[in-house]
């Protein structure tokens, strides 16, 4: 679902509420916005980065052993 929305004189937009509803979203909620090309694309702030990133490439780190790549890691270090 979309919509069209115009830019106030303050430079605000109104997200209509059908989209608001269909997301979820209430005042306060944080929202990202990037610029691709010709198009602007809001997309939601995760309440927590760390649990948005949690599992990221997983597969590349299913045959390492955590521990033992950050202990040979940090031997490095001295």
């Amino acid at each position: 679902m979309g919509g069209t929305v115009k830019l106030s004189a303050k430079h605000q937009i109104v997200i209509p509420r059908e989209v608001r509803q269909q997301l979820g979203l209430a005042a306060g909620d944080g929202l990202l916005v990037e610029v691709r090309g010709n198009t602007i694309v809001l997309v939601l702030r995760p309440r927590s980065y760390a649990k948005r990133l949690r599992g990221l490439h997983k597969e590349v780190w299913g045959n390492v052993d955590a521990t033992a790549y950050v202990r040979e890691e940090r031997k490095g270090w001295q």
